[in-house]
């Protein structure tokens, strides 16, 4: 292996953020559209805390979902975050859950999962005014997430 080679295969470091816990309403079938099958989920509000970031999920923003044939669901979730100190932070997460047929039947029922039995990643985008949460912007996170019946958790990490 060349130097160039194990540089292109040696993974980044991963560093823990913040972890948000959304609270969400019932889902919104649209039902199969041109795009998919349309789900809307509002969010009702939430919780952001961790070492780096600290407040509350604002109300007011929805997760826009399409259901592929094969049961993966395509995620856009949009919302504000403000933080303990009244800085606010939009949020911009698009995600993939994947999930055996068993599994994403019982989700869609609204039962309560093992989280290692699907795979729910996200990557987010933020954007803020406040100079101190510039950080936000110019780094790099994977989230990995989590479904209950009434709501999401996600921890975030950040690419170093």
């Amino acid at each position: 292996m060349t130097d160039i080679d194990q540089f292109i295969a040696t993974a980044p470091p991963l560093r823990f953020a913040f972890a948000i816990e959304a609270r969400v309403a019932p889902v919104r079938d649209i039902g199969l559209t041109a795009r998919g099958h349309r789900r809307i989920i509002d969010i009702l509000g939430g919780t952001v805390h961790g070492p780096r970031l600290e407040g509350e999920i604002l109300p007011g923003g929805a997760d826009w979902q399409v259901v592929r044939p094969d049961g993966t669901i395509e995620v856009v979730a949009r919302y504000t975050i403000r933080s303990n100190a009244g800085a606010l932070v939009y949020v911009q997460n698009d995600g993939l859950r994947v999930a055996s047929l068993e599994i994403a039947a019982r989700l869609a029922r609204g039962e309560a999962v093992p989280f290692d039995s699907y795979r729910f990643r996200t990557v987010p985008r933020f954007e803020t005014a406040e100079p101190t949460l510039k950080w936000l912007e110019q780094s790099l996170f994977v989230g990995v997430a989590t479904r209950a019946p009434d709501g999401v958790a996600i921890g975030f990490h950040e690419v170093l």
